[in-house]
């Protein structure tokens, strides 16, 4: 697969979620990881998307607050890169995600962000449902604990659970957009 069909999606890295109390599981690593994914698919121009998840006018998550704006500690190029806003959980819903993916003929959909358990897990499965061929970056992606589970058995359940019917695993330092 040519490095051309191949895209990444940062869903939802945004100071109301990563910068919250309580910090998201391994914050840190998953940042490190997700930026330099970023660097390889601006080294192999590959598209690189952001979704913002956003709320009613007047709420704490309204579009133009400051929760909803991305982290500063991203590696965007705000030259190439594309920022969306939704407002499911699903990155395809009423937005412009599926016909820039068509547009470009990406066929390899890479996912990192925020949280497991809601936007990462249905943008996952939407994403299969929709023809793309998924890679879910195993430390790509994190949560924060949830009174019933651990962010870390979240995220290795979301881990188990979407490997094989809606997406292929892969570590950080194992992908490549390169052929």
């Amino acid at each position: 697969m040519q490095p051309q069909h191949k895209a990444l999606l940062v869903i939802d890295m945004q100071n109301g979620l990563f910068h919250a109390t309580p910090a998201p599981f391994a914050a840190e690593s998953v940042l490190a990881n997700i930026n330099q994914l970023i660097a390889l698919a601006h080294q192999a121009h590959a598209p690189v998307f952001f979704a913002r998840h956003t709320g009613p006018d007047g709420s704490p998550f309204a579009e133009s607050g400051p929760l909803t704006q991305l982290i500063p500690e991203l590696q965007m190029d705000a030259s190439h890169d594309r920022v969306f806003v939704k407002r499911y959980p699903n990155c395809f819903r009423e937005t412009e995600l599926l016909s820039a993916l068509k547009s470009a003929d990406i066929q390899e959909l890479v996912i990192v962000g925020m949280k497991s358990e809601y936007c990462v897990d249905t943008t996952c499965r939407a994403a299969a449902d929709l023809g793309f061929r998924v890679v879910l970056i195993e430390d790509g992606h994190t949560s924060v604990d949830n009174g019933v589970l651990s962010a870390e058995q979240i995220i290795a359940h979301h881990n188990q659970t979407l490997a094989g019917p809606f997406v292929q695993l892969s570590a950080c330092v194992e992908y490549s957009f390169a052929v």
